[in-house]
């Protein structure tokens, strides 16, 4: 079965994002990942749970306030401190295989060896400058024929509102996706996934109900556009 087949088999009867992945990595037999974004540890917690063939989680997250990050995550420190613990109390019943890396991505993702992860989940700072970094440095950090995925992959890229900074997941994994020549998937639930198999050809498969169609930006940035576009996606999630 090729990957595109693979994916379509297991995408739409997955009636949240925990279970495709849970699906996915068990299926696959993975067992080195790195979560970027842990934030509360609850996706940490239930792909360990329930992917028993794990033998090493890298959890990076910088777990403090950011100055230079405006996004309705960004948290006082002494919340941040909280969050942490969660995490760490969360995810103790598999403390042999996570490896806990608290920082940003620039300054701790080298402590990953290259070619070393058979995937890797970015759900951290989801501004352009955000998914810029996460996705350029963890793409070294994936073996050849591994997997890179994430989370608000949002149609429309005012996901909260104009005083925050603009969420960049989408459009800019498909422009890296084909910048690298890779496949991207447009998965329900918010998600996408990008294949790292060297094959130098890129392509977009939107397993979705339409949402991708237009991939520039200058649409977005007229009010009735993305109006339209948050009250479909709203629509079609429920």
């Amino acid at each position: 079965m090729d990957k595109e087949q693979f994916i379509r088999q297991i995408a739409p009867d997955s009636k949240s994002r925990y279970e495709f992945w849970i699906k996915f990595i068990n299926r696959l037999k993975f067992e080195c990942i790195s979560e970027i974004g842990v934030y509360r540890g609850d996706f940490a917690s239930e792909i360990l749970k329930n992917c028993r063939g794990i033998k090493a989680y890298y959890m990076i997250d910088p777990w403090k306030h950011l100055d230079d990050w405006n996004k309705p995550a960004n948290k006082k420190d002494e919340l941040f401190n909280k969050f942490y613990e969660e995490t760490i109390n969360r995810t103790n019943f598999a403390k042999e295989k996570r490896i806990i890396l608290r920082g940003k991505t620039t300054e701790i993702i080298d402590k990953i060896p290259d070619r070393s992860l058979d995937f890797a989940y970015i759900d951290g700072d989801h501004t352009l400058r955000g998914i810029t970094i996460d996705l350029m440095r963890v793409y070294p950090k994936i073996k050849d024929g591994g997997w890179i995925g994430g989370d608000d992959f949002s149609p429309t890229i005012w996901q909260h509102s104009k005083e925050f900074e603009p969420t960049l997941v989408f459009p800019f994994a498909i422009y890296f996706a084909e910048a690298m020549g890779e496949i991207i998937f447009a998965l329900a639930h918010g998600q996408f996934l990008i294949h790292k198999c060297n094959s130098g050809h890129y392509k977009f498969i939107n397993f979705t109900k339409h949402y991708y169609r237009d991939i520039s930006l200058r649409n977005q940035l007229t009010r009735n556009f993305w109006l339209n576009k948050i009250e479909r996606f709203i629509k079609n999630e429920r």
